[in-house]
């Protein structure tokens, strides 16, 4: 049992509001997941010529000037580093294969968890509203976010092990739910060359979601095959670089809700997180249909 919540703010006056009004959807969801709690934010677009890469460490005292300097001096290359507690964020032109290589040479303790032109990624163990804090979330701004609440099931408590996980650049995925095939499935994407850090099931989806990419599929297509190749009870919400994707599992076990009006656009858990949106009572709301894939693009509306 886990909370999933996603909010894309339509209106462009809101987004300066995207940290408050985010965080109490986040709040309610804390019952169904008190282990830990992440969320994916998009906001300040990077140059078309730069990647931005969010990375974590066990520890707030990490010399995190380290790494940028390191690379400028390794690969003669910009970069520029942020610390926000246990994570920090890398602007930089490097390629992410060359950093990723790099990290697990001279930093194998820093963990690459997310990257893109405006993605960034903030997880850790402990109560929603603490780990919120934790990164100044309610201060941010932007146009939307995706976050999780995790009761572990699967695998151990740990930040690692804690949601979003990356699936490609711009995208990552939040999963409610338990798959019963990850193990076996982890074997087959290990052959195909994917890595893995955690023993967690939700990472093995991730990782199937960055395999059908590099094949080429699009986003839609690749949830599309995953109701025919991940067994279990699960509800699926990926975040992409305009929006979010929504996907349940052929039986529809685990819950969702959808809700729309004029200036956002939100899906969750249980339809407490989006009762704290505003005019909420006012929202076109529905139940995403089992095994229908549901995507948010720029164009303000719900396709499937």
């Amino acid at each position: 049992m886990c909370g999933i919540v996603g909010l894309y703010l339509k209106n462009e006056t809101l987004r300066p509001k995207l940290g408050e009004l985010f965080a109490p959807m986040l709040s309610e969801m804390r019952s169904r997941g008190p282990d830990s709690a992440g969320v994916a934010i998009y906001r300040n677009s990077v140059a078309d010529s730069e990647t931005k890469y969010s990375l974590a460490h066990d520890s707030s005292e990490y010399d995190w000037k380290a790494i940028d300097t390191g690379i400028e001096s390794t690969f003669k290359c910009e970069a520029r580093i942020t610390q926000i507690d246990t994570h920090a964020i890398l602007v930089s032109t490097l390629a992410e294969n060359d950093l990723r290589s790099w990290i697990a040479e001279y930093h194998p303790q820093v963990r690459l968890v997310g990257s893109g032109q405006s993605l960034e990624i903030f997880k850790e163990v402990g109560l929603p509203d603490d780990v919120y804090r934790r990164f100044s979330l309610k201060q941010a701004e932007g146009s939307h976010m995706i976050g999780h609440t995790r009761m572990a099931t699967e695998s151990a408590v740990t930040t690692a092990g804690s949601h979003p996980f990356a699936t490609g650049s711009d995208l990552c995925l939040v999963h409610n739910g338990s798959l019963s095939n990850h193990n076996r499935l982890r074997e087959q994407l290990q052959k195909e060359g994917l890595h893995f850090q955690t023993e967690n099931d939700t990472e093995v989806a991730a990782a199937y979601m960055t395999w059908k990419l590099r094949q080429g599929l699009s986003l839609h297509s690749a949830l599309e095959g995953a109701i025919d190749d991940l067994d279990g009870f699960y509800t699926f919400c990926v975040g992409t670089g305009d929006g979010f994707a929504v996907l349940r599992d052929p039986i529809a076990c685990k819950h969702a809700v959808m809700a729309e009006t004029d200036d956002w656009v939100a899906m969750a858990t249980e339809f407490r997180s989006i009762a704290t949106l505003p005019d909420s009572n006012n929202a076109n709301i529905w139940e995403p249909k089992p095994a229908t894939v549901y995507t948010w693009g720029g164009q303000g509306e719900v396709m499937h």
